[in-house]
Formats: structure tokens, sequence, C-alpha cells
């Protein structure tokens, strides 16, 4: 199928699942996004969308058209990538798109499954990713390391990779803090030193410390300590 006629097609099948109240409601959760940019699908209607979608020929064609003018094509995009089964060109295609991710959203919903089963060549490229100059390339490198690297294959290192991070920018910040907290809750010896050694910046520090609080995993012997050590 032509590309252009592709893409319409697909737009429509978008406007079609379109929830008014629901653009109205989540245009205002990602503001990086112009509002006019913003159809107003949910998420489980763009995942059942690519599962559909990703069966057929044309599924490939259109992770060729790049960039996306909506949002939800972005994310479309992202979850046809992550119902592809082959490691080489799920990596490809993420790093393919990744510089066209302008939203936390669309940044925070995309995590391939297969990544999990390839633990140290994923590690290797997030590594590459902390140290992109695009924000949410960095932003999806740490979003990697807080939801495959906690458990198992955790180590100190990581930690020390996402403290290390020095940014400007808020929605980079805001991702080293909810990992810094996440971690707390899983690897709490290795953590808490950031917090008490006031290792990171004041920001991600109280944001870590506001994230954990709010967090049902962290005890509320642990939440009281924390609250007596934010930096005022």
């Amino acid at each position: 199928m032509d590309r252009q006629l592709l893409e319409e097609e697909i737009r429509k099948q978008l406007f079609e699942k379109q929830d008014p109240g629901y653009k109205a409601f989540h245009e205002k959760l990602i503001p990086t996004v112009e509002t006019e940019r913003v159809i107003g699908v949910r998420i489980p209607d763009l995942r059942k969308m690519a599962k559909t979608f990703s069966k057929t020929p044309e599924a490939r064609e259109y992770l060729q058209i790049l960039p996306h003018y909506y949002y939800e094509e972005n994310n479309l995009h992202a979850f046809l990538i992550e119902n592809l089964r082959d490691y080489e060109e799920v990596m490809e295609q993420t790093e393919t798109f990744l510089p066209y991710i302008d939203n936390w959203a669309t940044c925070d919903s995309f995590s391939p499954k297969i990544f999990r089963k390839h633990p140290e060549e994923v590690y290797q490229k997030v590594l590459e990713w902390l140290k992109s100059e695009h924000v949410y390339t960095v932003r999806y490198g740490i979003g990697i390391l807080m939801g495959n690297y906690l458990d198992e294959f955790f180590c100190p290192k990581m930690a020390e990779l996402v403290a290390g991070i020095v940014s400007d920018e808020y929605y980079v910040n805001m991702m080293c803090a909810w990992y810094m907290a996440t971690a707390l809750a899983k690897q709490e010896k290795t953590i808490l030193p950031y917090l008490t050694e006031r290792r990171l910046s004041s920001w991600v520090h109280n944001k870590t410390i506001q994230k954990a609080v709010e967090s049902r995993r962290i005890s509320p012997e642990l939440k009281e300590y924390l609250r007596t050590i934010r930096i005022k």
C-alpha cells in the first residue's frame, strides 16, 4: 500500500476510536504536545489496535513512516515495535524511533518485553542512551533500568549511573527521582546512602523522598526517617 494512503487509513481508524472526554483530560498531562496533535484514544485501545495491525504486511511499512504528526500515531508506532519478535529488529526499530519521542507518556509506555531476554545487550544500549542529548532518550534509558534491572540483574553501578546524571531537564530529573525511589524499595541497602549522604541534587533528593513516602512498598518506619532528611 502507498505510504500516504496507509497513513490516512490508520488516522481514520484512530479518529474512529476518539474519546473527546479522554482527549480533554489527557492532553493536560502531556504539555509538550500541542493539543491539536492529540486525538484522544485510550492506551488499551491503541495496544489492541497494534496487536491486530502487527499481523498485517502493512505494519512494517507503517514503521517506516516517521515523523508522525499525532500523539497516538507515535504510541501506535511504539506498540507495533513491541509486537515484533526478533530482538535485532526490535532494537533497530527502537533506536530509529527514540529521537522522535516528544513526551513522557509515549516514552514511559514503550518497553518491549523481548528486552528482558537480552539483559547484557540491552544494558550496553542503555549506557549509550544515557549519554544522549535528547531528553526522552535519556529518560527512556533510565526507565529501562528501572523496569528491567532492579531485581535479578541489578548491580550498584546502575544506581551510580542514574545518580551521576546532571540535567536541567524536568523530565529527566523526574525519572531519576522515580528510579531512585523505586530502587529504594527493592535495593534499600544500596540506595539509602544516596539520600543519607546527599549524593543527589537537592531537587532529585527531595523528589525521591516524596515518591518514596507515597509508595506502598516503603515501610512506615523508613518513610518516617526519610521525612527527617529532606533538604530544606
